[in-house]
């Protein structure tokens, strides 16, 4: 990882970073020889050396100023950054509650905008940075009842792709992240525990976050990570025909026992 080491080493940062693949990347970033600020809205324990916990409520807009404020008191530019905080919220759209979509937007889709626009100017004016949004194979499609999760992500591709694109003659690069289902602690939180999807399969997170952080340090634009049946399996869903991959989908994230919905 490139950046100015001549008196300190280099600062990372990581959002999500309690569990799952936050908490893997965390290791990453420090195995690749840099400092973290590992941010997440509980606590965070057995961070390794070189990993500080900021703790942060990226629901509101005081949480994102108070990483803004975390990265600006380091005194050292972040060279690479996983934007990874996420939310999920299960089940049909009118019959769940506003607020939590509206929590979930704003984690999902306003702190990345914050972050990244302050991530990127200063990385643009160093003339290098490493920006990993994590976004999911839910983006390629619409999410039948995970229906703001899917669009959430599908609008955090959609612009990584866009920011890769504007800042490409900077030094910095963005990579979206599009892991499948993995073994975090995501389904139990989105209330997804009676769906297909959190009963089948699941990536390892520390296989995940090794892909994504070898992608991202490459500067690559996008990743898949997991088995050659994940990859093919998500080329495939984006080949699909509307109609069909919103029934698939349907059925996949609907919550087991509930009437069938159309």
């Amino acid at each position: 990882m490139s950046g100015d080491r001549s008196t300190t080493r280099a600062l990372g940062l990581v959002t999500g970073a309690s569990s799952g693949i936050g908490r893997a990347l965390v290791d990453e970033f420090v195995a690749a020889g840099l400092d973290v600020l590992a941010v997440a809205d509980e606590d965070v324990c057995a961070l390794p050396d070189g990993a500080r916990y900021v703790r942060a409520d990226l629901a509101t807009p005081q949480g994102n100023d108070d990483v803004v404020e975390a990265i600006t008191l380091e005194e050292r530019p972040v060279v690479a950054a996983a934007l990874n905080a996420g939310r999920g919220v299960s089940g049909r759209f009118d019959e769940t509650p506003l607020a939590a979509h509206l929590q979930l937007v704003a984690v999902n889709i306003v702190s990345p905008l914050r972050l990244a626009h302050h991530l990127t100017s200063t990385m643009a004016a160093q003339g290098f940075g490493r920006i990993l949004v994590t976004s999911s194979v839910a983006a390629q499609g619409p999410g039948p009842y995970q229906s703001t999760y899917a669009a959430s992500k599908a609008f955090l591709h959609a612009f990584a792709r866009a920011l890769r694109y504007e800042l490409r003659d900077t030094g910095v690069t963005v990579t979206s992240l599009l892991p499948g289902p993995t073994d975090t602690l995501f389904f139990e939180r989105a209330d997804m525990g009676r769906t297909w999807i959190a009963r089948g399969p699941k990536a390892d997170p520390a296989d995940v976050a090794r892909e994504a952080f070898a992608a991202m340090t490459a500067g690559k634009a996008s990743i898949v990570p997991g088995s050659w049946f994940l990859k093919v399996e998500s080329a495939v869903s984006a080949l699909m025909p509307e109609g069909v991959a919103t029934r698939l989908q349907a059925a996949l994230a609907r919550p087991r026992g509930r009437d069938r919905q159309t």
